[in-house]
Parts: structure tokens; sequence; C-alpha cells
């Protein structure tokens, strides 16, 4: 008989091994490219040369006339056809009361806004005559003036994007009191200011964005099968863009090579497959080649900031103040102007009890490709701005930099807290979490490690971040559909998202705690609009919201039932049983006091349809608030810049962990992308030209696997979220959003400790080697 201690070496809290592993190393994946269709053709795109032009004409004659070629498409004939653009950034408004972004349509009409931007679309029998088409059709274009960088795009006379924003401010939020902020900083005994940039930066998957649309030949009802972490918001775009109804859409997804918030939202190339596909009435396959991902898929970060921080001779921090640019491209998405005017806003205290600020963030138009979410999505460009305040505010006024966070954390007996953007933290022990991470980092032993250091002729240094982060995207409700199978499945849907994240594997371990059921008789599906609606996955919130209405959909589950088994074993033992007579436990109904009972499957055979099934809802109460506080340890080589991280240590509160190799490589993983922007990562674009210059791998500095050390890694289940049955917090993104300050703040510790304090302030991403040198031979001189 199975009893839950059978089966609880793969229930909640052990390190399962990822169920969806063996079918991946196996190459038994699914990944949208690897569906082929009976008449499949092949789309490819011709895309604009110029940052910003006027498109004059557009000859399509040579194009039409070569092998294969089945359409060619202009965004004339999309306007024409009753194509509408893209949703925009409604929400947000200029000072004057405007919401201003250029319309985007699927296919560029009249003007070009950036280089990469989608001009013409090709529809061949192969994708090779696709691309040759492609290129056949001439385009002629009137270049205009164009801007890319910040300081360009707000000077005044600078060409602007659209009408609406004359000055291409695009829209702009400000946060708290200015009027108390400047009594505090009038009343300070210490102003510290620092400006902070946060580059731009690539997502990188390694699966490029794949679309396959496909017409039912019976209805016409259309399919679209792709790599996304949302496919229900796909959808709903499709919809709004294409004019279709609901129930004439299908969206599904197979394995995902990756998402990092990249793949969250509709694109335009999404919309001009799924048009092309329904004009055809045949299958239409789009992969983007890895130039189109550097090109045209949303950029993150891409962020400067003026921070200034006013503090009371013993250290207490009096007041805030920010003045932020953010670049958003070309088009201000919804998504890339929430996440830098109000997103990381909210999480811009962090952990440190400061209720006195004042915010002023505008969202600036460029001719550049527009921004969205990247992995911690605001959350690490706040934090990152945070964290470098305080350690310069440390280095100013002489307070050591641990003391003077300690002096400021909220405590735990303030909790539930609310920070001045209005922001609730249910839980948290900050103060305790940064102990244990001294500990554990040695903190105290640095200076032995640092003279090894000298002796190699090298510089070393010791940074910390302490830090908290926002999760769940704001949606909290979340369906789930349970069914037992009489095949002996227990099946699970979720509209929640698998990316490479393991959460199939995490959601399987949830139904095993309720079921008691081998983790080999439990199936979870995702990934398909036709079998359930949901937000899916962004915002860490794969678990803490999907994973808990599982459980609670499992619970409802066994629930129901108990009647139904009732229902049964009243029949069988002829006498009367009723549901609270029924117990169960191991995959086993019983009536409880007697060895009468009925095994769960059975029990699902039993039924008139064969199964069991439940249809659930449930909502979370809120956000998950996890934290940390990370020390990392560089050296540096004064002779060439070289830069390399010795030692990194974390410790983690992200509440109760269902699977601990889960999320320490989730937190491990997303470490790596935070040193990656720290230490080399940067799409840049050349001022002059507008055109991106680290468009490909050749250019483009990702982070290898010999940058990372070997990381000590410690999760701090003591502190359980309040606002979800679980108990768990989100984890996703907690990596990326403390590596970036924790290794730059090294790096300014390296410099201080040489004598080079003055260089510490002006440090900026990345931390390449060439820069370094640069600056050490500035210093020198």
């Amino acid at each position: 008989m199975n009893t839950p201690t059978s089966f609880a070496r793969f229930g909640s809290g052990q390190a399962v091994l990822r169920l969806e592993d063996e079918g991946l190393l196996k190459g038994a994946g699914r990944y949208a490219d690897d569906f082929s269709l009976p008449g499949q053709t092949h789309l490819a795109f011709q895309r604009s040369p110029y940052p910003h032009a006027r498109i004059v004409s557009i000859d399509t004659s040579g194009a039409l006339g070569l092998p294969g070629v089945l359409g060619v498409y202009t965004g004339a004939d999309l306007v024409q056809a009753g194509v509408k653009p893209l949703p925009g950034n409604a929400g947000f408004k200029r000072a004057d009361g405007v919401a201003a972004s250029p319309p985007r349509h699927p296919l560029a009409h009249e003007r070009v806004r950036y280089v990469g931007e989608a001009v013409v679309a090709v529809v061949a029998e192969t994708p090779q005559q696709a691309r040759d088409a492609a290129e056949a059709v001439f385009v002629e274009y009137d270049e205009l003036p164009m801007v890319v960088h910040l300081d360009d795009a707000t000077h005044p006379g600078a060409p602007s994007l659209c009408p609406e924003a004359p000055d291409n401010i695009a829209a702009e939020m400000q946060h708290g009191n200015p009027a108390a902020c400047a009594a505090a900083f009038a009343q300070a005994a210490h102003v510290v200011a620092l400006e902070v940039v946060n580059q731009r930066l690539a997502a990188l998957t390694v699966e490029p964005r794949t679309v396959l649309a496909y017409p039912d030949p019976a209805d016409g009802r259309l399919t679209l099968r792709m790599s996304t972490q949302m496919p229900s918001g796909v959808r709903d775009t499709l919809i709004a863009v294409l004019g279709l109804p609901r129930e004439r859409l299908r969206v599904v997804v197979g394995d995902v090579g990756g998402g990092f918030g990249m793949k969250t939202g509709a694109y335009p190339e999404d919309m001009v497959v799924a048009w092309s596909a329904q004009r055809l009435q045949r299958p239409v396959k789009w992969v983007a080649e890895r130039s189109e991902e550097f090109l045209s898929s949303s950029h993150g970060r891409d962020l400067q900031t003026l921070a200034e921080l006013a503090l009371a001779a013993d250290g207490k921090i009096l007041g805030l103040r920010l003045r932020s640019l953010a670049n958003v491209g070309a088009y201000a998405t919804g998504t890339g102007v929430a996440i830098q005017l109000l997103i990381g806003p909210w999480v811009q205290t962090s952990v440190y009890d400061i209720q006195t600020i004042d915010f002023h963030f505008k969202a600036v138009l460029t001719n550049t490709a527009p921004t969205g979410a990247y992995r911690g999505a605001g959350r690490p460009e706040a934090i990152f701005t945070m964290e470098r305040l305080m350690d310069e505010a440390a280095r100013q006024t002489g307070i050591d930099r641990v003391a003077l966070r300690r002096r400021n954390f909220i405590q735990p007996e303030q909790m539930p807290y609310k920070n001045p953007m209005g922001q609730t933290y249910d839980t948290g022990c900050f103060e305790k979490v940064m102990d244990q991470a001294l500990a554990q980092a040695d903190w105290a032993g640095f200076e032995a490690r640092a003279a090894a250091s000298r002796q190699k002729g090298l510089l070393r240094g010791q940074g910390i971040a302490t830090f908290l982060e926002w999760t769940g995207g704001n949606v909290f409700e979340e369906r789930v559909t349970v069914t037992v199978l009489p095949d002996d499945t227990i099946e699970v849907f979720s509209a929640v998202n698998a990316m490479g994240q393991g959460i199939a594997t995490t959601l399987a371990q949830l139904v095993v705690d309720v079921f008691g059921v081998p983790i080999t008789q439990v199936r979870v599906v995702l990934g398909d609009t036709d079998r359930g609606d949901g937000f899916g996955s962004a915002g860490s919130r794969s678990l803490f919201t999907g994973g808990s209405a599982v459980r609670v959909g499992a619970e409802r589950t066994i629930e129901h039932a108990k009647t139904l088994a009732a229902a049964e074993l009243e029949v069988a033992a002829e006498l009367e049983v009723a549901a609270e007579d029924i117990s169960y436990e191991g995959g086993r109904f019983s009536v409880k006091g007697t060895d009468l009972g009925i095994d769960l499957f059975a029990l699902a055979r039993a039924q008139s349809e064969q199964r069991i099934h439940i249809d659930s809802t449930s909502t979370v109460s809120g956000p998950t608030w996890p934290n940390g506080c990370h020390v990392c340890e560089v050296e540096l080589d004064p002779q060439t810049g070289d830069l390399q991280v010795v030692a990194y240590s974390s410790v983690n509160d992200v509440g109760r962990v269902v699977n601990p190799l889960i999320v320490r490589g989730q937190l491990d993983g997303g470490a790596v992308q935070g040193l990656g922007q720290a230490m080399s990562e940067h799409l840049l674009y050349d001022r002059e030209t507008g055109q991106l210059v680290t468009g490909s791998l050749m250019d483009y500095a990702a982070p290898r696997a010999d940058l990372a050390p070997d990381f000590r890694t410690t999760m701090d289940e003591s502190t359980p979220c309040k606002n979800n049955p679980l108990g768990v917090k989100g984890v996703g993104e907690l990596g990326t959003i403390g590596a970036t300050p924790t290794l730059v703040n090294a790096v300014a510790d390296a410099l201080t400790r040489a004598g080079h304090a003055d260089a510490a302030p002006r440090l900026q991403m990345p931390l390449s080697s060439s820069r370094l040198w640069a600056l050490l031979q500035a210093e020198a001189a």
C-alpha cells in the first residue's frame, strides 16, 4: 500500500532530479522549430538598414517572380487589410497628460524608426527561397535625423520620433514628497551623490524566437505553435491586432529554450506570421536568425540615474532623491515603460527604513529597438543604484559599510512594513540574513586574503549587497485542472510555462505532497490556451502563484473524490457512508475505523466518464519579497585590467524551498547573468550612425562558464511568506539582482584599498579589462 512516507523523497524539500531533463538530453525535446506540417511554407523579413527614415517606395516585382515565392507583404498591405498597430503604453503619460509613442505596425508603415525594424515579409516554399526573395525587394528610403543616446534624445532641438513627444519624453512619473525630501536634505550632515548607468543588454536565449502558424483546413481556426512564456498574452494581442474572434485562435507552447523575460509578450513578427498563414491558408514558419534576435528582440535595462542620499551624522538615512532617464527605444511599450517608471521604484528603498523620497523618472524615445522585460525587470536597476549609493555613503562618511546597513535595516518587528511606494512587505529578517552571509564568506578574514593577493601583484576587493525584490507581476489568480485518469496517472494542467527553469518538476512534487503517489504517476501539462487561460511565467510568479494553485487544486480534488468514494463504498458495503467518514492516504480512500476502502485510480475508473476531474481557480493574497545578502571577492591586475571573481557567497531568504536543486540552479544561474552585466555585456549603438555595434556573438561579450566562481549558496527557509499557502517566495531573478552591485562594490573596494578612492564612484558597467586598465592609467597619471 502507498503511504505518504513511501514517496516523501519525491515531495517538497527534496532535490528531485528534473523530470524534463532526460528527454532534453536525449534529443527528444520538442521546440517550436521541431514541428513541421504538410504544405508548410517559410517566412523571411527584410529589415531596415536605417535608424530613422521615411519609406519612399517599395518595389516587390523582383521578388514576386522568383521561384517558390507565394506572397510578398508590406506595411501598407497589412494596413489596407485592417491589421492594427500593436498596443502601446496607454497606461503611462507625459506631464501634459498625453500617452506618447509612434504607432507600432507589424510591418513598418511609412517610416522606420530603428535598425532592424521589419519592413517587408516574404513567404516561400523553402527558407532559402524566402531569404533570397526578401533580398530582392527594393525599398527606397529618405533618411531622417536620428538619436540613439539618451543625452542626445533629451537635448533641446533633438530629432523627434513622434509629434506627441516633441522632446522625446514618452511618459514620466513622480513619486514621493519633493518638499519633505528637500527639507531632509537641508538638515542632512552628509549628502552623497552618484551617477549610475545600467547599460542596455540582450537576453540571449539559446532558442531564438520561433513561430509556426497554421489554419485548420476544416474550419479555418488558426493555431500558433511558438516559443513564448505567455501564450494567453500572445493570443490576446493577436485578437486585438488581427481582429479575430477569441474562439478562432489557439496558442500552443512546447519546450522553450530560455526566455528571461524577453519572450513575455507578442512581437510584430508573430502578427505577420499569423496573418500570412490566414491569408495563404497554409502553414507558415519563421525562425529568427541570431542577428535578428540582436536587432529586434526586446532589449533590457538602459537606464541612467542621478542618485542622492541624505544622511544624519550617525548614518541614519533621512531621504533619497532620484532623477532617471530610461531609454525605451523607438516604441514605448507598456512593459518597457512600467518596468522603469513603476516596478523598479517599488523596490528602490529595498531593505532600508526610508520613508522620505523624491523620484522623477522619464521614459525616453530613441531610434533603437524597444526595451522590455529582462531577468529582474527594473529591480536589478533599482537595487544596483541603492547598493552603490550605500557603499559610496560609507566611503564618504567613514562609517563601516556593514554598520551603515545594519543601522538602516527595517526590523522584523516593523513587519508588515509599508515602504514609501505603498508596497507592503509581509516578512523579512534582513539583519539575520546579512549576519549569516558575513560568517559564510569569512568577512573578518579578508585582510589575510588581500595580503596574499598583494604578494602576487593583484588588488583584492570585497563587495557586499543587501537587498530584496518584488515578485508576482501583480497577477495573483491562477487556474489549474487536475484529472485522475484510469491509466493510473494524475494529469495537472497549468497556464504557467516551462522555459528551462524546471517548473514542471516542482509542480509534480506538489502533487506528490497531496496525493502521496509516485512522481512517475504525475503528468504536468503546460502551454495550451485551449486548455486554460493564465498570465504565464514572468516576474518569478510560477511557483508561488502557479504552485499554490496546483496545491489548492489537488486538495480540492481529494475532497471531491471523498464524496465519490463514499458513494462507491456505500454501495459495496451496503451501509450508509458520508464524505466526512472517508479518509485518504497514499492513494487510497478508506472508511474511518474500518478496512473498507478503494484505490484512487479504481475510483476514477468507476466513474461514468472514467476520470475524476476538477477545474480550480485560486488566488494568493499578494506578492512575495525574497531577499538576500551577497558577498563577492575579486582580484584585479593593475597591469592589464584583468578582473577575476575569486569568491562568491550568498544567503538567500526564499521562503520554503520545494526543490533545493532547482532553486540553487536558479540562484547561481541568475548570479552568472548578473556578473555578465557587471563585467562584459553591453548592447551598444553607434552614436553617429545608429547602427548596432554589438550585434553578434563576435561582438557581444556574453558571460562564459569560466567567469563563474565556485558559488557558496545558502537558502534560508526560516521566514516563510505569508501571502500564499506554500510559504514560498519567487526565486528566478534574485541572483541576477544581487550579483551586479556586489561585484561592482568589490571592484570599488579594491580601488579604494589601493589608494584610488576617487576612481570608485566613477566605475560604470561593464567593467571590462580595457575600461579598468584605462581608469587605472588615468589614476596613475
